[in-house]
């Protein structure tokens, strides 16, 4: 096994990771998804909105968006210019839109409104990437998922989990390794959880008031 100097007690990467999802659980015991759904399609078009954007905006931007098109169907025919009109505080409304309404045509045509199962269909879908994939085989159908987002990225480097990646894929790839598939998706919320209120981007990490003080290499450097 790999061994870490940057950790206490040089434990090896594996061992850290474990003892970092012991203490995110005990900071974040309720980890869940930002992102307001109760139907799965609804996660994919607030996934696709997210991108540049903050969950809290979209949980506001979708309200309308839904109450206007409640279903698969009625998004898949609406007009990708009436869409972009309501999601356009999100950013990137145009790119946004033609990716929402194409993604609900497959799923109309396809998959008779439902959102498939697996995570190689979800890939087909038109502006879903592998975050957004696992995200949906996470959140939706409980399966083994790392959702490597910008938090992830981020926090994980910082912990010293990978080594200066950035590529999400191959962040992905790196916290299989370190990550019981079990504890992968809550593990992701929970980075997330922590990016927003303690080791921040925009601001100084509180490192003062972390819960992985004693243990993440970055503390007292």
């Amino acid at each position: 096994m790999e061994r870490e100097s940057g950790w206490i007690g040089t434990m090896t990467k594996e061992e850290a990771a474990l003892e970092v999802i012991v203490r995110l659980k005990e900071e974040y015991p309720d980890a869940d998804c930002s992102l307001d759904y109760d139907e799965a399609w609804k996660l994919l078009v607030s996934v696709r909105l997210a991108a540049q954007c903050t969950d809290a905006r979209v949980n506001v931007v979708v309200q309308e968006l839904y109450k206007k098109y409640p279903d698969v169907n009625a998004l898949a025919g609406a007009k990708e210019e009436d869409i972009e009109a309501i999601v356009r505080p999100c950013g990137l409304g145009r790119s946004k839109a033609r990716d929402i309404c194409a993604c609900m045509r497959v799923l109309r045509d396809e998959y008779e409104g439902a959102v498939p199962e697996t995570f190689e269909a979800l890939l087909k879908l038109p502006g879903v990437g592998r975050k957004s994939a696992n995200l949906i085989m996470g959140d939706v159908f409980g399966k083994p998922a790392i959702v490597t987002d910008t938090h992830c990225i981020r926090l994980v480097n910082r912990m010293g989990l990978v080594d200066g990646v950035k590529d999400p894929k191959k962040v992905e790839m790196a916290l299989w390794k370190l990550i019981p598939p079990e504890e992968g998706n809550s593990f992701c919320h929970r980075l997330v959880m922590h990016g927003r209120a303690v080791c921040t981007a925009r601001t100084k990490p509180f490192c003062n008031r972390c819960c992985l003080n004693g243990i993440c290499p970055q503390i007292g450097v």
